[in-house]
């Protein structure tokens, strides 16, 4: 007979979230953890999620401790942080369906609840559960379904909200604050896969476009390859000095700052359109095969329930207007029209630049200017 599990407690002492995938996911688990704090004001609550993720975490006043697993390390490389974590909380959350986010939470909590699917190869994980949240019943954001962790606190969690925390802010670099001049938006222009790009010339047709409006435009990336890449082309289509390319220079809470104090931000299905949209940034978001009720930009007024449709033209949610396009496969929720990461997606090839910068205009047009807020480093 299995071991069964042991009962969640009702005010464990020390808890630990366990969100082992991209950065953006890790914004979106803001939501479980503010909740969980405010179950537990006392408890100690650590996230553990992959190194170069929890920048997203920088400066929340509800983690006290983030501890970063190398991707793809193997379970010998890992043995230091196995005997470290043995056992160490009352609570692990497991906001990951995975196998590796549930093996750390087996090592680190003797009570668990976890994520789960309906695949058989989840058989394992149920029994050592005392609660699972199963996914796929019905198309839910991720955010939403990392909540229901807490049902079975849910009779203490009565008017609790929904809001994300983005990272701290952080002051700007002096020489882009000099820039900004008299205002400014943010356009994101690359994507991590192709299915989800829009294209380069037509984030150029909207920076120029702003430029012509007076406004500074701050075009921001990663610091990989491509990212640098796509922004570099943008820029130089653009042809103006008021196009600023910073794919690399910030960190998360200087970006933070720069979108805080936005006009507006324009980009695709990807982790720094949720922090933008975190920011209370007015933000059009360009969004393709990708289901918006799974993925959407989590409004900055904590909606209560699920804010967004399969699919319309557009959708204005609080400080988010979702843009998605006309053709009746959208949203497909593959991977772009050729069912590979490499493949374009024509729901995003076809978006014309002129239907977002028309958004963009009107956004711009009822959202006043606002204070100026952002900072220089040594400031």
């Amino acid at each position: 007979m299995p071991t069964p599990p042991s009962p969640p407690p009702a005010d464990p002492r020390r808890v630990l979230v366990i969100v082992t995938r991209q950065i953006g996911d890790v914004l979106l688990t803001t939501p479980l953890i503010r909740q969980a704090k405010r179950l537990w004001p006392a408890a100690q609550l650590d996230v553990l999620g992959f190194a170069g993720t929890l920048g997203m975490l920088e400066g929340n006043p509800d983690v006290h401790h983030r501890i970063e697993v190398r991707e793809g390390s193997g379970w010998r490389q890992s043995w230091p942080l196995i005997r470290r974590l043995w056992r160490r909380y009352d609570l692990a959350l497991v906001a990951q369906h995975t196998d590796r986010a549930h093996l750390y939470g087996l090592i680190a909590a003797r009570a668990r609840v976890g994520q789960v699917t309906r695949s058989r190869q989840d058989w394992w994980k149920r029994p050592g559960l005392a609660h699972a949240v199963e996914l796929g019943h019905d198309p839910q954001h991720i955010l939403l379904d990392k909540l229901r962790l807490l049902e079975p606190w849910s009779h203490r969690l009565a008017g609790a909200g929904t809001s994300v925390t983005p990272p701290a802010p952080q002051p700007l670099p002096p020489e882009l604050l000099q820039r900004l001049g008299g205002g400014h938006v943010v356009l994101h222009p690359p994507s991590l896969v192709a299915y989800k790009q829009w294209p380069p010339a037509h984030y150029a047709a909207v920076a120029q476009a702003m430029v012509r409006r007076g406004l500074a435009v701050v075009l921001t990336g990663g610091p990989g390859g491509n990212d640098k890449a796509v922004v570099d082309e943008v820029a130089a289509l653009a042809g103006s000095p008021h196009v600023i390319p910073c794919a690399g220079r910030l960190s998360l809470g200087q970006l933070t700052t720069l979108l805080s104090g936005a006009r507006a931000y324009v980009g695709p299905d990807t982790s720094i359109t949720h922090l933008a949209a975190s920011c209370g940034t007015p933000t059009v978001a360009v969004y393709g095969p990708i289901d918006p009720r799974l993925w959407g930009p989590w409004p900055a007024d904590g909606p209560a329930a699920q804010p967004y449709q399969p699919r319309a033209l557009r959708q204005p949610r609080g400080n988010v207007v979702l843009m998605q396009g006309p053709q009746p496969c959208v949203p497909c929720n593959g991977e772009g029209c050729d069912k590979h990461r490499g493949s374009l997606s024509a729901c995003l090839q076809t978006m014309a630049p002129e239907r977002v910068i028309a958004e963009l205009e009107a956004v711009l047009n009822r959202t006043p200017s606002p204070p100026a807020t952002v900072t220089a480093a040594g400031a």
